[in-house]
């Protein structure tokens, strides 16, 4: 197909007929493309399929990692091993684009290829890749690795995503109205805008910013000479850039940076919105921060079946299938673990990305009502963790190499690798409970619930992020009440938070679950419900329209 002025190749819909340009560094869209670490992913990947459900007037850009996020395998003792793998997908179309951008002031190929709308069901998507054998092999390194742990490469990779991705809307002569940038990994583009259209406000009228991080610190600074040196600001003074981003000192702030270059922004929940709001408050220039709260595609990831007894009121159905969908999960934990779980026991699931302030080990630091609750006859229970920690991140690698010991000793506990959409799906399907427990207010959305509720999964949660807004305690699923965790020091947050979970679960959850299922059934399907009407990502992608495109 011809590339030349590019449209998207369906007829839109008439309320979204504004062209929008949608940056982001992964896209979870489908189990064979492997470009995506997390949560992030998760969000952008459900963002294009609802964009395509509802017909809107917007394309993606990112990145083809050569090497994925990495394949999470095995040590000998069962431990965490990162293994690189070179992908090949025979099912994305060669565009037969090739640009140069500047980076290390020195001109890097830029190759493009395309997923078409109608291969996995998602608005079209553009992945920009430097591995050509016209780049030198340093260049061709850049798209190796999602979040390359080396300063200077990742921030290549954040010229790549801002720059290539803008000059190749150029090139496909799109013209959009909006240029999107789903976290401050592309406000590079920024600067190709700025060069272009030579002032700043005709920069602002295009660009809208999404935050995902909830403090300060977490949000990315590289040094301002190093970003200078990699071609950052698109052969900007340095003297212009300080100018126009308000930055003084030595460390460029991302995030800053597209809160200043961008007419509006939003949190990814209500929550987030006002975090964010108060976290950036001290900063001048910034702009206007409202709040849509994230979403997962239910089309994508809600058992119809399931959906469908619930409807119908067949109860003998409705258990039955959830039955199969434990079974079917509980195969691959067991293939993964040699871990032979039972489909009539309670199964509680931790799985996410690794991070510290996630909490993975959290119900496991009381050794005593650990094994308690394992050890418990009356109400027994299994528990399965599976995550991919950062690569680099050795405190999250320890915790999950922990767990893995840990499991060795409980014939009902298990550690599962390669969590990806795949797994992600399975072990939704096969949860009675799923347990999330962020430290309180550090997970901005959180999403994972969200897809676990569309498969009958009740969640068992700390109160933040998207949580906030759906849980109605006893109802629909189970909080921990919130405390005064502003004036707690961190061990004090977390030993009232496990132990609110091990009273919600040995109180509330177990004999419910034992002795009254027919009561438990119905905060499934409340749940369900519930997450069908408020979570699905085309609520989510209609807002972005209402809200932040308008």
């Amino acid at each position: 197909m011809s590339f030349k002025d590019y449209q998207v190749p369906y007829e839109t819909d008439y309320r979204y007929s504004k062209k929008v340009a949608y940056f982001s560094m992964e896209f979870a869209i489908h189990q064979p493309l492997k470009i995506y670490s997390g949560g992030l992913g998760f969000l952008s990947g459900s963002h294009l399929r609802s964009a395509y459900e509802l017909k809107q007037n917007l394309i993606g850009i990112g990145i083809f990692w050569k090497e994925g996020y990495y394949d999470q395998a095995r040590n000998q003792d069962q431990t965490l091993h990162v293994t690189w793998i070179d992908k090949i997908y025979n099912f994305l179309e060669d565009t037969g684009i090739m640009y140069q951008i500047p980076i290390h002031d020195h001109p890097v190929w830029v190759k493009v290829w395309y997923l078409n709308p109608t291969t996995f069901n998602t608005a079209p998507l553009f992945l920009l890749s430097t591995d050509v054998p016209e780049n030198d092999f340093v260049s061709r390194t850049i798209t190796n690795r999602l979040y390359d742990g080396n300063a200077a490469t990742k921030i290549a990779q954040f010229i790549l995503l801002g720059i290539g991705g803008a000059k190749l809307i150029d090139e496909l002569n799109f013209n959009p109205e909006i240029y999107h940038l789903n976290e401050a990994h592309s406000v590079s583009a920024a600067f190709y805008l700025y060069k272009k259209y030579g002032n700043k406000e005709d920069v602002k009228k295009k660009i809208v910013f999404t935050t995902h991080t909830p403090e300060e610190a977490g949000n990315e600074k590289h040094d301002m000479f190093l970003c200078e040196k990699m071609s950052y600001f698109y052969g900007m003074p340095l003297e212009q850039v300080r100018e126009l981003t308000g930055m003084t000192d030595h460390l460029f702030n991302h995030s800053l940076a597209a809160l200043r270059f961008a007419h509006l922004a939003n949190g990814v929940s209500q929550l987030h919105g006002e975090v964010s709001r108060q976290m950036w408050s001290k900063y001048e220039g910034i702009c206007e921060i409202k709040a849509i709260t994230n979403a997962q595609n239910w089309k994508y990831w809600a058992d119809k079946q399931l959906y469908r007894a619930k409807e119908e009121g067949n109860d003998s159905w409705f258990d039955d299938r959830k039955r199969y969908l434990k079974k079917r999960g509980l195969e691959i934990v067991a293939d993964q673990t040699g871990k032979l779980m039972d489909t009539n026991v309670l199964t509680i699931v931790w799985a996410r990305r690794f991070a510290g302030y996630k909490r993975a080990e959290l119900i496991t630091r009381d050794h005593t009502r650990f094994e308690a609750l394992l050890n418990n006859k009356k109400y027994p229970v299994q528990i399965i963790w599976a995550g991919k920690p950062y690569p680099l991140d050795y405190p999250a690698i320890a915790d999950f190499n922990h767990l893995v010991h840990l499991s060795k000793q409980y014939k009902n506990v298990a550690v599962c690798v390669g969590y990806e959409l795949f797994l992600s799906r399975r072990l939704k399907q096969c949860a009675d409970v799923w347990l999330n427990n962020p430290r309180v207010p550090r997970e901005a959305s959180g999403t994972s619930g969200m897809s676990a509720a569309m498969n009958g999964a009740v969640s068992l949660s700390t109160n933040d992020g998207w949580i906030c807004e759906f849980i109605n305690n006893g109802n629909n699923g189970f909080v921990v009440p919130p405390a005064d965790y502003m004036n707690m020091h961190v061990e004090e947050q977390d030993n009232y938070d496990m132990d609110k979970l091990y009273e919600i679960l040995e109180n509330e959850i177990l004999p419910l679950y034992y002795n009254d299922h027919d009561t438990w059934r119905q905060i499934m399907k409340n749940a369900m419900r519930d997450v069908q009407v408020q979570f699905d990502s085309n609520r989510m992608a209609n807002e972005y329209y209402e809200i932040l495109y308008r």
